[in-house]
C-alpha cells in the first residue's frame, strides 16, 4: 500500500483496505489459474494496480458515468479503477473465460457493486448499455480499438474530454497514432505516465486518448 498512498494520499478508508486486499487475493488465483504471469506476479502494485490508475491521472469519472474495460485479462485496468472511483459504473469484457472467472471472484471479494464482468470477444459481444469512454490496456493498435469502441460510446458528453478510449500502451506510438483516421492529428493526445509517476517503469509508458 505504501506505493499507492504514495501517488494517492487521500484515499478513503474502505479503498484503502480494498487495495490492501488485491495483492493476497491476485496470489491465491494465481496459484489456481494463470492469470498473471509468475515473475510479474511480484511486482502486482506497481505494473498491474499503479499502472491502472495511470488513469485516474489524467480524467475524473463524473458519478453515475459508465466505463467499458474491453480485454481486461484479470481484471486490469477496470478492477483497481472501480476501487478508485465506487460512484462509477465499470463492465469488463474478455475472451479467455477463466479471466473473467478470476475477475468475478476478485471483484466478490472486495464486495465492489460497481464491476459487472462479461465473457466475450470485443469484435462480437453486444450490449444494450453504452458508455462514456472505454479503457484497454495492451490489448490492440488504437485504429483497431476504435472501430471496436464506436456501437459502444455515448453520444452525450459530460466530462472535460469527450467520450472516447483511453488506452494503457508502451514504446513510440507514432505509428499508431498515424494510422487513425485524419492521422490522429484531431483525434489523440498522448500522457506520459512518467510525468505522474517516478518508478522506472513507467519511463516508456503513456495513457493514449482518442476521441470516439
Amino acid at each position: 500500500m505504501d506505493l499507492i498512498n504514495k501517488y494517492f494520499p487521500n484515499l478513503s478508508p474502505e479503498q484503502v483496505a480494498r487495495f490492501a486486499q488485491l495483492e493476497p487475493l491476485y496470489r491465491e488465483w494465481n496459484e489456481k489459474i494463470n492469470v498473471i504471469s509468475r515473475q510479474d506476479i511480484e511486482n502486482l502494485t506497481e505494473h498491474h494496480v499503479l499502472h491502472s490508475l495511470a488513469i485516474a491521472k489524467v480524467i475524473q469519472f463524473a458519478p453515475g458515468s459508465q466505463v467499458l474495460d474491453l480485454g481486461t485479462g484479470g481484471g486490469f485496468p477496470g478492477i483497481p479503477l472501480a476501487i478508485f472511483f465506487p460512484d462509477t459504473q465499470f463492465v469488463l469484457v474478455d475472451g479467455t473465460g477463466k479471466k473473467i472467472h478470476v475477475v468475478q471472484a476478485v471483484a466478490s471479494a472486495l464486495g465492489l457493486e460497481n464491476v459487472t464482468a462479461i465473457h466475450g470477444r470485443a469484435e462480437e459481444i453486444k450490449m444494450n448499455s453504452q458508455f462514456d469512454f472505454v479503457l484497454s490496456r495492451g490489448v490492440a493498435p488504437l485504429d483497431k480499438l476504435l472501430v471496436w469502441s464506436q456501437r459502444f460510446l455515448k453520444k452525450k458528453h459530460v466530462h472535460i474530454l469527450p467520450n472516447g478510449i483511453l488506452a494503457l500502451k508502451g514504446g513510440n506510438l507514432s505509428i499508431e497514432i498515424r494510422a487513425l483516421p485524419g492521422k490522429g492529428k484531431e483525434y489523440t493526445e498522448v500522457f506520459p505516465i512518467r510525468n505522474f509517476f517516478r518508478e522506472a517503469f513507467f519511463d516508456e509508458k503513456s495513457v493514449v486518448y482518442a476521441q470516439g
